[in-house]
C-alpha cells in the first residue's frame, strides 16, 4: 500500500493532492509540526536519513523528494495521466515548469526565508538580490499563465501541481505579494478551485486557511 507521510504545512500537501487527482487508493498518515519550533516531530524525522517533508513509503521502498516522488507515483500509478508526451507540441513547457517549481521557485523563497530572519538591513546586497532573483521568477510566471490556462499550456500536469505549495503555503513561510502578479492570482483560482485539491487540502491540512491571493 502507497502511504502519504504528511507533515502539516509542508510540500508532501504535493503528493497528497496528485493521489487525489489520479484518484489512487492510498494510505495518508498526518504529522503535526512542533508548535513551538515549527520542526517536524520525531517520528517525522525518523522516516528518512534527510528528516524533511515529503516523504511515501510504498511496500518495502521509502522514497523523499517531493520530485523523485512525484516522478514515482506516476511511473508506478499514474497510467500516462497529468503528464505530456514526447511528441506533444509543449512537452518542452512542461519539462521546464515541473522543474522551475523547486529547482528555481521554491529554492529563492527558500532563500530569501533564511535572509529575512538574519535581520540583514534592507539594502544588504545579497538579500536585495535574492529579493531580485523572486521578483523575477514570479515575473517570468505571471507572463506565462498571461497567454496560458496552466503552466504546460492547455492542460494540467505535475508542473502546476509542483509550483502550487510555493504560491500558496510557502508564504507561510515566506510571505509574499501575488498581488503584484495578477496573472498568477487568476492562476491560482483555476487550480485551487479543482475538487482534488480541495479534497487534499482538507485531508491534509484541515482548517487551515488557503492563501490563495
Amino acid at each position: 500500500m502507497l502511504t502519504v507521510h504528511h507533515l502539516g504545512k509542508s510540500q508532501s500537501e504535493r503528493i497528497v493532492w496528485l493521489c487525489e487527482e489520479l484518484e489512487i487508493p492510498y494510505e495518508l498518515k498526518r504529522y503535526t509540526r512542533d508548535a513551538t519550533t515549527m520542526l517536524a516531530p520525531p517520528d517525522y524525522k525518523a522516516l528518512h536519513p534527510i528528516g524533511a517533508a515529503p516523504v511515501i513509503t510504498d511496500g518495502d521502498l521509502v522514497l523523499a523528494e517531493s520530485g523523485a516522488i512525484v516522478d514515482y507515483i506516476m511511473a508506478k500509478y499514474g497510467n500516462g495521466r497529468l503528464a505530456l508526451r514526447p511528441d506533444d507540441a509543449d512537452f518542452a513547457q512542461f519539462l521546464y515548469w515541473f522543474h522551475f517549481a523547486n529547482g528555481t521557485l521554491q529554492a529563492g523563497m527558500g532563500r530569501l526565508m533564511i535572509l529575512n530572519r538574519l535581520k540583514l538591513t534592507d539594502d544588504n546586497p545579497m538579500l536585495v538580490a535574492t529579493r531580485g532573483r523572486v521578483d523575477r521568477a514570479f515575473d517570468l510566471m505571471d507572463a506565462r499563465v498571461r497567454d496560458a490556462e496552466y503552466l504546460a499550456g492547455k492542460t494540467f500536469t505535475t508542473a502546476d501541481i509542483m509550483i502550487g505549495f510555493s504560491l500558496t503555503t510557502m508564504r507561510y513561510f515566506q510571505p509574499y505579494d501575488v498581488q503584484r502578479c495578477p496573472n498568477v492570482v487568476r492562476y491560482l483560482a483555476r487550480i485551487s478551485a479543482r475538487p482534488a485539491y480541495r479534497r487534499a487540502m482538507e485531508k491534509g491540512d484541515p482548517g487551515m486557511a488557503l492563501l490563495l491571493s
